[in-house]
C-alpha cells in the first residue's frame, strides 16, 4: 500500500504531502489543475525517466518521496534481499531530479540505480497512464496483455535465451556463405603469407635483445682490447693503481696509529680496493669471454633483414606481423574447413529452431488456456461495466514461414519474434447477434475504457500487483455506465489499493477516501495544492461535479443520495 507521497518543486508543485489509505482513494479537480502531474510523479517514483524541466522555477531540483507498506510482501522482501537493501516493513522510494543533471535515486535511504527503481515499481504497482487504454489500440500490444496473466516471465526468458543465439548464429551463417567467393579467392595468398611469415617465425621482442647482440658481436675487437688495457692499468702493469692504492693504504694506517680521525679513512680506502679489485675481476673475465665471432654476426644481421622485410610487409611491427598471421591463420583455415564449418553450423541451427520450437509451443499452450479464461472473465466484467451482450475472443495465429529465420515445430517451420510464434489480436462484439471483429476497428472510446478496465480487474484478482491506479480510466463514459466503473473500481478496492483520478461523479461517489487537486496564485506564481476532502467537503466536491462551479441545494441532495447509495 502507498502510505504517503512527498513532492516538492515539481512542476507546478511547490511542496506537498498526501496520505493515501487503503480501499478507493479518489483525486479529482478541474481541468488543468494539476491532477495528472501528481500521476506523473508518482511515475518517477515507478522508474520512469525525467527531464530537468519538471523542475520548478527557481528551485534547484525535485524531490519525489514515496512511503510504501510491504509488509507480508514476499516479492519485495526477495528483491530487497537480493540487493543488499535494508529490510523493513516500510519501503522509502525517492527520486531527487536536480538542474544539475546528478539525478539521484533511493531506496530505504540506500543509493540505488534507476533500473532497480524501476524493478521495485514493477514488484509495487500498475499505474495506468491517461491514455494507457489506447493501447488496446495497438494490435502488437495485445499479446503483452495476454502474457500479463499466465506469469510467462520464466519460459519467455528461455525462449529468448534460444532465439538470441539462432539469430547470431544464422547471421553467422549468411556471413560464411557471403564470403565464400572471397576466401576462396585468397586462399592461395594467405597460404603464401603464412609460409613467408612461418619462415622467419618472429618472436615478440626479439628485434631488442638481437640488436644488443649485433652491436656486441660488431665491436668484439674494441671490446677486448679496451678491456684488457684498462685491466692492465688497473691490476696488471708495474705501476698499476691497484699497487699505487696499495702503497696509499699502508700510509693511511701508519697516519691512523698517531691520529684515530685517520679510522674511517682508512676503512674507505680498504673500501675503495675492494671496489677496485671487483671491477678488476670483471674486466678479466670479460676480456676473455668475448669471442670474434664471424659467422654469429652474419647470422644476426640477417634474422634482422628477415625481420625488417616482415614488419614493413605486414604493418611496421613485430606485433602487427604476429597479429597478421593470426588473422590470416583463422581465414585459411575458414576457407580450408568452409564446408565442415557450414555443416557444423547448420547443424547447430537445426537444433535450437527445434529447441526454439518446443518452447514456443509450450508458451502457446499457455496461452490457449489463459485465452479461453479471460473470454468468459471479461464477458462477465463487460456485463457488470453495462456492455450486456459482449462476445470477447482472443485469436491466436501462426504464420508459416519459408525463410531460414524461422522455428521448427513438427514438421513446419513457423516465423518467430521475441514472444514466441504466435501472433496474437483482441476481437470483440458488443451487440447480439454480431460476429466478432478486430477491436481496433470496432471499440468506441467508452468501450475501449471499459474493455481496459475489464482486463485489470481479471488481472488484479491473481494478485498481480497490490496497488492499481487510474489515470481517467473513466474516458468516454457518462451517466448509469460511470455508476457501473465505479462499482468495479470499488469492488476492486477490496482486494487492492486504487488511486484513480476521475471528473465523473458517479465514480467519485464510490470513494472511500477523497482528495481535491487546486490551482492558485501565490506571489504571481501558480501553485498546485492537494487537500483531504471531510465528509461534507466530498459531497460538496460531488456537487461541484455534478452542477458545475454554482451548486445549489438540488446538485447537494444529488450528491448526497448519490454517494449513501455508493456507500
Amino acid at each position: 500500500m502507498l502510505k504517503s507521497l512527498f513532492i516538492k518543486d515539481y512542476a507546478l508543485i511547490e511542496n506537498i504531502e498526501v496520505e493515501f489509505d487503503k480501499g478507493l482513494n479518489i483525486i479529482t479537480g478541474e481541468t488543468g489543475a494539476g491532477k495528472s502531474i501528481l500521476i506523473d510523479a508518482m511515475g518517477l517514483l515507478l522508474g520512469e525517466r525525467a527531464s530537468t524541466e519538471v523542475v520548478r522555477k527557481g528551485a534547484e531540483k525535485s524531490i519525489v518521496e514515496g512511503i510504501f507498506d510491504v509488509s507480508g510482501n514476499k516479492k519485495i522482501k526477495a528483491f530487497v534481499e537480493i540487493h543488499e537493501i535494508d529490510e523493513a516493513d516500510k519501503l522509502i522510494v525517492r527520486r531527487e531530479i536536480s538542474l544539475k543533471g546528478t539525478n539521484r535515486c533511493f531506496l530505504n535511504d540506500s543509493p540505488v540505480t534507476l533500473n532497480i527503481i524501476k524493478e521495485i515499481g514493477d514488484l509495487l504497482v500498475d499505474l495506468h497512464g491517461q491514455h494507457e487504454h489506447q493501447s488496446l489500440l495497438r494490435v502488437e500490444s495485445h499479446i503483452e496483455i495476454l502474457d500479463e496473466f499466465w506469469r510467462s516471465e520464466e519460459l519467455l526468458q528461455n525462449f529468448r535465451g534460444d532465439i538470441s543465439t539462432l539469430n547470431k548464429l544464422n547471421s553467422e551463417l549468411k556471413s560464411l556463405r557471403k564470403k565464400e567467393n572471397e576466401l576462396k579467392e585468397k586462399k592461395e595468398l594467405y597460404d603464401f603469407q603464412l609460409k613467408e611469415i612461418d619462415a622467419v617465425s618472429p618472436v615478440l621482442n626479439e628485434e631488442l635483445t638481437l640488436e644488443e647482440e649485433l652491436l656486441i658481436l660488431d665491436n668484439a675487437e674494441k671490446l677486448i682490447s679496451t678491456a684488457a688495457d684498462v685491466y692492465e692499468a688497473l691490476y696488471e702493469s708495474e705501476d698499476s693503481l691497484a699497487d699505487k692504492l696499495g702503497i696509499i693504504s699502508n700510509k693511511i694506517n701508519d697516519l691512523k696509529k698517531i691520529d684515530k680521525s685517520f679510522e674511517e679513512k682508512s676503512e674507505e680506502v680498504q673500501s675503495a680496493m675492494a671496489l677496485l679489485n671487483d671491477v678488476s675481476s670483471f674486466l678479466r673475465s670479460y676480456k676473455d669471454s668475448v669471442e670474434l665471432d664471424p659467422q654469429r654476426l652474419e647470422e644476426v644481421r640477417t634474422r634482422l633483414g628477415s625481420l625488417n622485410l616482415l614488419k614493413k610487409k605486414y604493418g611496421g611491427s613485430i606485433e602487427s606481423v604476429i597479429e597478421h598471421r593470426k588473422k590470416i591463420a583463422t581465414e585459411f583455415d575458414l576457407a580450408e574447413n568452409f564446408n565442415s564449418r557450414i555443416s557444423e553450423l547448420e547443424k547447430q541451427i537445426n537444433e535450437l529452431r527445434k529447441s526454439a520450437g518446443l518452447t514456443a509451443k509450450q508458451i502457446s499452450s499457455k496461452r490457449e488456456i489463459a485465452a479461453k479464461k479471460i473470454k468468459s472473465e471479461v464477458e462477465e466484467a463487460l456485463k457488470t461495466l453495462g456492455i450486456t451482450d459482449s462476445n470477447f475472443q482472443i485469436k491466436i495465429e501462426n504464420i508459416i514461414s519459408s525463410s531460414e529465420d524461422s522455428i521448427n515445430i513438427g514438421n513446419k517451420a513457423y516465423a518467430y519474434n521475441e514472444r514466441g510464434y504466435d501472433f496474437v489480436e483482441f476481437y470483440v462484439s458488443t451487440n447480439s447477434g454480431e460476429e466478432p471483429k478486430p477491436l481496433v476497428k470496432v471499440a468506441s472510446g467508452g468501450e475501449i475504457s471499459r474493455i481496459m478496465l475489464a482486463l485489470k480487474s481479471i488481472l488484479a484478482k491473481s494478485g498481480h500487483l497490490p496497488i492499481l491506479i487510474f489515470d481517467e480510466i473513466d474516458t468516454g463514459v457518462s451517466g448509469r455506465i460511470a455508476q457501473k466503473v465505479g462499482q468495479t473500481l470499488k469492488q476492486l478496492s477490496k482486494s487492492h489499493q486504487i488511486i484513480t483520478i476521475t471528473h465523473l461523479p458517479q465514480i467519485a461517489g464510490y470513494g472511500d477516501i477523497h482528495f481535491a487537486v487546486q490551482k492558485s496564485k501565490v506571489s504571481d506564481r501558480v501553485v498546485s495544492s492537494i487537500q483531504k476532502l471531510n465528509k461534507q467537503e466530498r459531497i460538496h466536491e460531488v456537487a461541484k461535479l455534478l452542477s458545475g462551479e454554482t451548486i445549489t441545494e438540488a446538485a447537494l441532495k444529488s450528491a448526497r443520495e448519490l454517494m449513501d447509495h455508493a456507500g
